[in-house]
């Protein structure tokens, strides 16, 4: 799949694909979005490559969660993960007042997890298949 060929009517998660944190928080998005907003791609994957270059995001400052609105625009850290939770609606709503705090906490939080996240949660040799159920959620 190339940058142009992505679905310009979802919200593409780029995730890290060995993270067992991300892949929980992967499962966790899937059983609850219900409007079918999101799709799914690996970090590690070749469109994952394609579509960190086309945003211009430093690889070797890639984040372990990335939320990208294909023509649009792109959110990282904090702002990923709480626009996310907006979207799945419903009592998620509520961790929008995390906003309230400085992005600089936020983000600070956020990358404490991301940083110990190998240790505390584990990491898989390869990135995960999905199921033939969920195979059209993921982008390759």
């Amino acid at each position: 799949m190339e940058i142009d060929d992505l679905p310009k009517d979802k919200k593409i998660i780029l995730f890290d694909g060995v993270c067992n944190l991300c892949n929980a928080s992967v499962q966790f998005i899937l059983k609850r979005d219900k409007m079918d907003r999101f799709r799914f791609v690996a970090l590690q994957s070749v469109l994952g490559q394609k579509i960190i270059n086309h945003i211009g995001i430093d690889t070797k400052k890639a984040d372990s969660l990335i939320l990208y609105e294909p023509g649009k625009a792109y959110y990282s850290k904090a702002s990923a993960v709480l626009k996310i939770t907006k979207e799945l609606g419903g009592f998620y709503n509520l961790m929008s007042v995390l906003t309230v705090l400085p992005k600089a906490i936020q983000n600070y939080i956020y990358d404490y997890i991301a940083k110990n996240r190998y240790r505390w949660y584990g990491k898989k040799d390869t990135c995960m298949f999905p199921t033939p159920e969920l195979e059209s959620k993921f982008l390759q």
